[in-house]
């Protein structure tokens, strides 16, 4: 089923809908397929198209995270929470300080 969504969504690229809600539909699809790579470079475009979608701050992080990539995640993260409080978006600022704190205690751990 992702593989028909991706698909459907991929053919909407480049098109007069492509833009953040897109990038960030398609950010998602690949992270649910366990494509970390490209889900991260969807999701960096749709805060590209949309630099106040917190949403797409949040899953960008976690997509980041999960390709290895900590310091690009907290610094996804960082900006995130700031656009999120700005929005007053404070549930996604809450869940976005959570996971960079376990992400930062986790490098912490690995590194010493």
């Amino acid at each position: 089923m992702t593989s028909t969504v991706i698909a459907n969504l991929e053919k909407l690229l480049g098109g007069s809908r492509d833009g953040a809600l897109l990038r960030y539909s398609l950010g998602a699809e690949y992270l649910k397929a366990g494509e970390v790579d490209r889900a991260a470079t969807h999701l960096a475009q749709a805060v590209a198209h949309e630099p106040t979608y917190s949403a797409a701050w949040k899953l960008l992080g976690r997509a980041l995270a999960e390709a290895g990539r900590a310091t690009e995640a907290l610094s996804a993260y960082d900006q995130g929470i700031a656009v999120a409080t700005a929005k007053g978006d404070m549930q996604a600022a809450r869940e976005m300080t959570v996971f960079a704190r376990r992400l930062r205690r986790a490098t912490d751990q690995a590194a010493g």
